[in-house]
């Protein structure tokens, strides 16, 4: 497992006019090139009119799937530029379409890299990236009156917290970055005077907002 990764934030669109073009992004999360090729197929329907729909992919922790597809563009001017963008803001299972409509005016091959390239960056951009981070899950179990000190210390740091569950005494399962799962819990013991009960429970990816 990774780390930590970085992926776009969510599905999204964007478009932009170059030379009277239309050209229009969409980015998608995907898990396997099966999903790529969906992804790519549903935008090649709804757009079934359009001069182009060119694609890229890149697909695993290692990006073990690469794909790029020019459509009927020159050969390189679309698909590699497009999957030269993901791979530069190292995006993981990420998913690209880029629609041309023709305006009228050629751009030549340099013009076509660059308008491919501007539109997959312009479209990230917009939706986002995220870093999903691999953290350790804690699981806090304390007295009601406590609650207020621990929430506090946690908001106040870089810790995540779950959800919070209110039973006969309050469970708080927080995830904790990897190697300080050790001091976070000596610090817990340390806010509490020992009035606490702790365990590690799963590890999973968090993800945060890329600014």
């Amino acid at each position: 497992m990774l780390n930590y990764y970085y992926t776009v934030k969510q599905a999204g669109t964007h478009e932009i006019i170059i030379q009277k073009s239309r050209f229009i992004g969409y980015v998608e999360r995907v898990k396997s090139a099966e999903e790529a090729q969906q992804f790519v197929q549903k935008i090649k329907k709804k757009h079934h009119d359009a001069t182009h729909n060119c694609s890229a992919y890149l697909i695993g922790d290692h990006d073990e799937i690469q794909k790029a597809n020019d459509d009927g563009e020159p050969s390189g001017t679309a698909g590699i530029p497009m999957l030269d963008v993901l791979k530069k803001l190292q995006l993981k299972n990420t998913a690209v379409v880029v629609t041309r409509y023709f305006g009228g005016i050629k751009l030549g091959a340099g013009g076509l890299i660059r308008a491919y390239s501007s539109t997959t960056s312009e479209t990230i951009k917009t939706i986002g990236i995220v870093k999903g981070e691999l953290m350790q899950g804690i699981s806090l179990s304390i007295e009601y009156p406590l609650l207020g000190k621990v929430e506090n210390a946690l908001r106040m740091s870089s810790h995540v917290i779950d959800h919070i569950n209110y039973l006969e005494k309050v469970e708080l399962i927080v995830y904790v970055h990897i190697g300080v799962a050790d001091s976070f819990q000596a610090e817990m013991i340390d806010l509490t005077n020992n009035q606490i009960i702790l365990n590690e429970i799963d590890k999973k990816y968090i993800e945060t907002i890329v600014s």
